[in-house]
């Protein structure tokens, strides 16, 4: 049995991807900032280890490492506490420079990196897509230098705990006239178990070394058509209404003074992208599930 590390494994994606590498021999040891209940799911699983620490601390790091025979970065975040790009600097990017470090002095050769469609450290529109890139870029170099990686870069990911669908239906059970920002963007949302299964079967194929993966589901839709869709699985009636760049621009300003954040303009400058791939999802990894298949079952109200 082989040890891996998954850095945000108690996350949305992470918990997906710990329960499969478990049931499959792996051992998976999970980092987390709090004590984690005995009911917790992940403190149920068998082969998986909960090890209460900060994970920004270099030696801390290096101590989770011990013993690993890979890393799996799945840490990231949608906003920060303010907007100047630091906050996803912080978790993107420094974080990302700390593990390659503590993976080269642990004697860790395989890493496994979650990014984003379409980030780029020189070009992407918010701070989110360029610290992505920037990311991106520290793992690629280490690659050069002997690391042997694999980076993945999905469209909106969706399952049962999902932060889109779910946060959508909870916005619209109270709004029977929904304005919309950037109705028009394009997104091919994946499967998050498809998310999961990339990953792993990545871990046992030396031919996805040093490769960047685009994960999309097998459609495309635009959030418009998304929030729609939302609304008819919950069986809600709702008028949605798209509005137009500058008024959607101007809603991400005022949501983003919010509490929480509900949207940031930062996420409008990211939704000035499409989040769809060329390519749909990589054969080698198998055949993506589509929304019409799993979200009705986990919005439907009844």
């Amino acid at each position: 049995m082989k040890r891996i590390c998954v850095l945000g494994g108690n996350g949305f994606v992470g918990q997906s991807l710990c329960r499969l590498l478990a049931g499959n021999n792996w051992l998976v040891r999970v980092p987390s900032r709090r004590h984690i209940g005995n009911q917790e799911p992940l403190r149920t699983l068998d082969g998986v280890e909960i090890m209460q620490c900060d994970i920004h601390e270099p030696a801390r790091l290096e101590t989770l490492l011990t013993g690993c025979d890979a890393a799996i970065n799945l840490v990231g975040i949608l906003n920060e506490k303010g907007s100047d790009g630091s906050g996803f600097r912080h978790v993107h990017v420094e974080l990302t420079r700390k593990l390659i470090h503590a993976c080269q002095n642990q004697g860790v050769s395989r890493l496994l990196h979650m990014s984003a469609l379409h980030a780029d450290a020189e070009r992407g529109p918010s701070h989110y897509l360029r610290s992505k890139g920037e990311a991106e870029q520290l793992v690629v170099e280490a690659g050069r230098l002997g690391l042997s990686a694999t980076r993945f870069c999905p469209s909106i990911i969706f399952g049962p705990e999902d932060s889109f669908f779910n946060r959508f239906a909870s916005l619209l059970r109270f709004a029977p006239v929904f304005p919309l920002a950037c109705p028009a963007s394009r997104f091919a949302p994946v499967y998050v178990e498809d998310v999961a299964r990339a990953f792993m079967l990545s871990l046992v194929d030396d031919d996805t070394i040093g490769q960047a993966y685009n994960l999309c589901g097998p459609n495309t839709y635009t959030l418009k058509d998304l929030v729609r869709y939302t609304a008819q699985c919950c069986g809600y009636h709702r008028l949605i209404i798209g509005l137009n760049d500058s008024a959607s621009a101007l809603q991400a300003r005022l949501l983003g003074l919010l509490p929480g954040k509900p949207m940031s303009y930062d996420n409008y400058l990211s939704l000035t992208v499409d989040s769809v791939c060329a390519e749909g999802f990589p054969a080698r990894f198998g055949t993506p599930v589509a929304i019409e298949e799993v979200v009705p079952e986990y919005l439907y109200r009844g």
